[in-house]
């Protein structure tokens, strides 16, 4: 599966970073780090969604993901 042209080429080199990427791309909607829990079959715990969270956050500085609000994540419109 050829990945997406409009793919940034900074993104983290670690692959929850690309199944981050990949989880949002399926759901085709802005997620919160829960629902990307859920996502990625993570247990709903503290120490996993925050995790995801610094992950997302790391994601939006480099300019690959947006926070639409507070908390909710989502891959810019192309």
């Amino acid at each position: 599966m050829p990945s997406p042209a409009a793919e940034p080429a900074d993104i983290p080199d670690h692959p929850a970073y690309q199944q981050i990427l990949t989880a949002l791309a399926d759901a085709g909607r802005p997620m919160r780090a829960r629902d990307l829990c859920q996502a990625l079959d993570l247990p709903i715990l503290p120490k996993n969604t925050e995790g995801l969270r610094s992950k997302l956050k790391r994601l939006v500085s480099r300019g690959i993901l947006v926070e639409t609000e507070p908390g909710l994540f989502a891959r810019p419109e192309a």
